[in-house]
């Protein structure tokens, strides 16, 4: 019996040891487990601080956007232009638009496209504010060519936007387009210059005559026309104008004109009623093409060949002569016939610019200011009667 007993305590003893052996594994890998989650609990901590701190880092950069939609927002103006009767039922009616509130002398005007009022009249447009307040124009003042269009208004209290200067934007700078897209008021989007000098673009009836673009991926849709675009000093560096797009909505290709043509127009609208074009004095060749380029030494077909010259015009002054291939005008890279006549339509008068042409296979720069195109038309039109 004790012998029993005895063997009875060992095995009790034997149980109880392997008992603590178990007991003991197990509060190892609930030790495991514990340690591991909060190891892991510690590393989503500091994942979250570093994400904290990164993200304030970057909030102190895109608080740029805010500012910048801040200082901008009071300027933009959702134009709402009803139609007269006689244009209610075309398809290419637009009715609503968008405008910048521009300081001019000692007044404020709005600033939009054309084509977004051209159908209505100051009784039929309403123009809001993002602070909902709502007025009407006094006076409406068009360039069909540029598609430009200014307001007049005396509404107390406007906050104009600040103008920027469009020749010294480059392809790549951040941009900011404001507007009212379908009717979505104050809408902001981001985006790139994506292109300069823009032309030849197929804009249906009614198109812009005189191109000479800002293109952009910043989204502009329907509603969006005649709003800021926008750089990052909350400057107006372009007027929204037009997209390219297969389906009637932003496929990211926008079209701006350049806020220093847009306020030239503007200013001989506001002082004079109308637009005096520039004039250059050349007649180009029709016949010029990629033959004819490669044959004059070009690899590709470029510029545009001067066919004749006015006498006592810019040209003629700078020195230009039948054949030369005018390549740029002022810097710009010339890419065919209309290309050059808008951008010389587009320029101020007096404005020197600079051409480079090629002759006889040697590039030359050539300077000139360029003149007025009624002086000239006129002078032709007396010569002829002279004549008669």
């Amino acid at each position: 019996m004790v012998l029993l007993a005895s063997r009875s305590r060992r095995l009790r003893v034997l149980f109880a040891l392997i008992g603590c052996a178990f007991s003991s594994a197990a509060a190892e890998r609930a030790c495991a487990q514990a340690s591991a989650a909060s190891s892991a609990e510690i590393d989503r901590s500091r994942l979250f601080e570093e994400l904290h701190r990164d993200v304030a880092a970057m909030q102190r950069e895109l608080s740029i956007y805010k500012r910048v939609v801040q200082l901008v927002a009071p300027s933009v103006v959702h134009v709402q232009a009803t139609p007269l009767a006689e244009f209610r039922f075309r398809r290419e009616v637009e009715e609503a638009g968008s405008g910048v509130v521009v300081a001019y002398g000692q007044r404020n005007f709005v600033l939009t496209n054309r084509h977004v009022v051209k159908h209505s009249d100051v009784d039929n447009i309403r123009l809001e504010l993002n602070d909902g307040r709502q007025f009407a124009p006094t006076q409406i003042l068009m360039d069909k060519e540029t598609d430009v269009a200014v307001l007049s208004v005396d509404e107390p209290g406007l906050i104009p936007a600040r103008i920027g200067n469009s020749d010294l934007c480059e392809i790549g700078d951040i941009v900011m387009a404001f507007g009212n897209p379908f009717n979505l008021r104050q809408s902001v989007t981001r985006g790139i210059i994506s292109g300069k000098g823009r032309s030849n673009l197929d804009l249906g009836d009614g198109g812009v005559d005189y191109q000479d673009f800002m293109q952009t991926d910043a989204a502009i849709n329907p509603g969006n026309s005649g709003g800021p675009l926008i750089n990052l000093r909350a400057e107006v560096i372009g007027l929204n104008t037009a997209i390219a797009s297969n389906s009637g909505g932003n496929d990211g290709i926008g079209f701006s004109i350049p806020i220093n043509i847009a306020v030239g127009i503007m200013r001989q609208l506001i002082e004079t009623g109308r637009v005096e074009r520039g004039f250059l004095g050349v007649t180009l060749d029709g016949y010029y093409d990629a033959r004819a380029a490669q044959l004059a030494g070009l690899p590709r077909l470029t510029g545009a060949r001067v066919k004749s010259v006015t006498d006592r015009s810019p040209a003629a002054q700078a020195g230009v002569r039948i054949d030369d291939i005018i390549l740029r005008f002022n810097g710009a890279a010339i890419e065919n016939d209309q290309h050059l006549i808008s951008l010389v339509k587009l320029s101020s008068i007096g404005r020197q610019v600079d051409l480079q042409v090629l002759r006889d296979g040697r590039l030359m720069t050539l300077h000139t200011l360029i003149g007025r195109l009624e002086d000239f038309v006129n002078a032709v039109e007396q010569s002829t009667a002279q004549h008669r």
